[in-house]
């Protein structure tokens, strides 16, 4: 399923996620240098750049995964201080545990993944037919798909109903044709749910299909360089004129006038 219609004009304009002069470095590495930058309730935010830029670094900061050095990262106006259920998270390299089906993979995902009470149940039915896998209860991650075992990823970092999800070149592993079919589940999901997403990916026509927004990060070391909002009506067709128009403007800010996809 896609989406009919462009549904971000009518989310709340309040800021969500407020990152505040943030750095980081690793040894010799300066990973991130006074990164400011603010994400809107409800809105869905990618952040591309160059490869070593500091995306992932400032999604997992973000996250509460990583401490940064300097700077601040407030949630709904409250300081992060490290992981919490208010925030999802979702890898590229799907980071399911292989002993456990779909649904203990799902279950996981809840506070409680021990607990059979019949709410949590319901939870798990809820988001398996969310993300299209219906009849896939009890299948292993060897026996799926790369899409399909993405798609568990994304039901376990939903589990607990995050206010935010934090999404690393997710669909990054998986052939093109999947690629779509899963941005467009992900555009339904996002307008059911209404929530916060920021999503890294080094894919520039990947960012004008699905972001209201996008973040184009510089390297060396890591910094804000410029936002582009997305103003195309969803869903959007990569051959038409303002689409092509948006990927050109965003590879030219990044030096890549040539490249189609990095």
């Amino acid at each position: 399923m896609a989406l009919s219609s462009d549904s971000s004009t009518s989310r709340e304009a309040r800021a969500k996620i407020t990152i505040q002069n943030v750095s980081r470095s690793y040894e010799s590495t300066r990973a991130l240098a006074d990164v400011s930058l603010s994400v809107t309730e409800g809105e869905f935010c990618c952040v591309v750049g160059p490869s070593g830029c500091g995306k992932t670094t400032l999604l997992r900061a973000i996250a509460g995964l990583d401490d940064p050095d300097g700077g601040s990262i407030l949630v709904g106006g409250d300081p992060v201080t490290g992981p919490g259920l208010d925030r999802g998270m979702v890898f590229q390299e799907y980071a399911l545990f292989p002993w456990r089906t779909v649904r203990g993979n799902i279950r996981f995902g809840l506070d409680r993944p021990a607990c059979d009470c019949p709410d949590c149940e319901a939870r798990v039915r809820e988001l398996i037919d969310l993300v299209g896998l219906d009849g896939f209860e009890d299948a292993y991650p060897k026996e799926l798909s790369g899409g399909m075992k993405q798609r568990v990823g994304i039901a376990r970092a939903l589990a607990p109903d995050p206010e935010i999800l934090l999404m690393d070149e997710p669909f990054g592993s998986v052939d093109a044709r999947t690629r779509g079919r899963l941005h467009a589940e992900l555009l339904d999901i996002w307008t059911q749910t209404e929530q916060t997403v920021v999503f890294v990916t080094h894919d520039i026509d990947e960012a004008v299909t699905l972001a209201d927004r996008v973040v184009v990060m510089g390297a060396d070391p890591g910094t804000v360089q410029s936002t582009f909002s997305i103003d195309i009506e969803r869903p959007r067709e990569r051959t038409s004129r303002d689409f092509v128009d948006h990927v050109a403007r965003i590879r030219e800010e990044l030096g890549s006038p040539a490249d189609t996809s990095h």
